[in-house]
């Protein structure tokens, strides 16, 4: 069988892993990448002269990177310096009440006793519990598997008494009032659905699984989360994968009813054997890649659409608050924040603020003594291909997270020309055809994950990668997805039979 021809549209994480994964293989790999760098949604933005990650900010489930580079020949410990966390956050609210959750469990649950009482503790580690059963449950038949599958494959794979454990038809919110009563940690573990750009109200308890991938171990990416993009990037190279960055890809091109290659912006055509687009799915669906393959997944209604954001990517002085990597300051109503989001399409009038201190480790050192990185981040409506939000709505956000950072006991001296700014227009501009969703749909209802495409599509020899596909969104499920394409595309290279389902090669076997 000859070699075979490959080409990558996107050097997003999940881009990256199938063109080192199909380079390794033997395929001849084109990345095409229309930005200057790797990356995607894990990038770098520069705010005062420092380079600041502006994109995820969590390093969770390294045993999908060691498979990934072990496969590669390599050791992830050789191009990563990944250093364990014991503060997992930070939590805040007005008036000054904090409380820290620990990557050990008991410490955890002795922090949450002080802060909360014994009964609040008690019901943390029957909440941990349950999170581990539900990870334990879904990873084999679901979190590994080629296809999402559907609810009555995953009852056939994992069993009736399982599923029914892991209460997949109520909301997250409804679950975690059978285990807290203070409405300060519900809001805290509530807010695991905003991992998938999900509402806690409308999620499903299946979203636990989170608690339990946070303290199976969170690290810190010596360098910033964009290493693992460029350490990617640099593995496929080594395997011969060619990466053309600047290279916007106008059209997928289709022969005898199959992917047959790429046309550029540029009118340069590439033909290939195999197409993996390592783009939001939306953007195929709306046609942005040609008519040919416009059918080839399913359109993504605005209303199904995850969160968006809007973020600070900042070089300031701080103070009045012991900041450390990952910080929350929780808004005072969490119900009204997400009604506004999604039913209202506003920007929320109390917003939540995430804030990632990168000069700062998990114990608050490290802090520089004049201005430090920070990324601030708003929860917002994914609507900045048909509502953007004007300059004045966006400084009103912004005054809202100060006000409330403030309240929290922080303090930042501000400076404009120090500021970077990303807005759901600027996400949809970097992410066409999304809105600025930053995390494909929304896992709302018991359905939603199932809704999510695989690998394969209904166009031969085209196939998906990413976040906003099968095993979901964050970095290392797009990793996940990396792999599932570029297993689907050999299996189908060395099988004649018709696309469809078949379970993937030995390399995603368990740690």
């Amino acid at each position: 069988m000859r070699a075979g021809k490959a080409v990558v549209i996107g050097a997003g994480v999940g881009g990256l892993v199938a063109a080192l994964e199909l380079a390794g293989r033997g395929l001849e790999v084109t990345v095409l990448e229309r930005a200057g760098a790797p990356g995607g949604k894990m990038r770098e933005v520069m705010a005062g002269g420092a380079a600041v990650d502006a994109g995820p900010t969590v390093f969770t489930m390294r045993w999908v990177f060691e498979e990934i580079f072990a496969e590669a020949g390599a050791s992830l410990a050789e191009h990563l310096t990944l250093l364990p966390v014991e503060v997992l956050a930070r939590h805040a609210w007005s008036g000054g009440q904090r409380l820290d959750l620990f990557a050990d469990r008991e410490r955890s649950a002795g922090a949450i006793g002080a802060f909360a009482g014994r009964a609040e503790a008690e019901g943390y580690r029957a909440f941990c519990a349950r999170a581990g059963r539900i990870y334990a449950t879904l990873e084999q038949p679901f979190i590994r598997a080629a296809r999402p599958g559907s609810p009555l494959s995953l009852v056939r794979a994992a069993g009736f008494a399982e599923m029914r454990g892991i209460s997949p038809f109520s909301t997250l919110w409804r679950a975690l009032g059978e285990h807290f009563r203070d409405p300060r940690l519900r809001q805290l573990f509530g807010r695991y659905a905003t991992y998938c750009g999900s509402s806690p109200f409308l999620a499903p308890a299946t979203l636990m699984l989170v608690a339990h991938v946070e303290q199976d171990g969170v690290w810190l990416v010596a360098g910033g989360m964009h290493r693992i993009a460029v350490a990617l990037a640099g593995l496929a190279a080594a395997k011969g994968a060619v990466f053309r960055y600047g290279a916007e890809v106008r059209e997928v091109l289709t022969e005898g009813g199959r992917a047959s290659g790429v046309v550029l912006a540029s009118g340069e055509r590439i033909a290939a054997d195999a197409v993996v687009v390592n783009a939001d799915v939306a953007a195929v669906a709306a046609g942005m890649l040609g008519a040919g393959v416009a059918k080839a997944t399913p359109r993504i209604a605005p209303a199904q659409r995850s969160l968006s954001a809007v973020t600070w990517a900042m070089r300031v002085s701080a103070s009045g608050f012991p900041l450390v990597r990952h910080n929350v300051f929780f808004s005072g109503d969490y119900e009204a924040e997400f009604r506004d989001i999604f039913r209202r399409g506003a920007l929320p009038g109390e917003p939540t603020v995430y804030v990632c201190a990168q000069d700062r480790d998990d114990g608050g050192g490290g802090a520089p003594d004049g201005p430090e990185r920070l990324l601030c981040l708003v929860n917002a409506p994914a609507s900045g291909d048909s509502r953007p939000f004007p300059a004045s709505e966006i400084a009103q956000c912004e005054e809202r997270m100060i006000r409330l950072l403030a309240h929290c006991g922080l303090t930042l001296e501000r400076a404009a020309e120090r500021t970077a700014i990303t807005t759901p227009e600027g996400f949809d501009r970097l992410f066409p055809a999304t809105g600025g969703a930053l995390y494909g749909q929304a896992t709302h209802g018991a359905m939603a994950s199932f809704r999510r495409p695989g690998a394969r599509t209904t166009v031969p020899g085209l196939y998906l990668a990413g976040g906003s596909t099968h095993p979901g969104p964050g970095v290392p499920m797009a990793a996940l997805s990396g792999r599932l394409a570029a297993a689907s595309v050999m299996a189908d290279r060395t099988s004649s039979a018709p696309s469809g389902r078949r379970a993937m090669r030995g390399g995603m076997s368990m740690r």
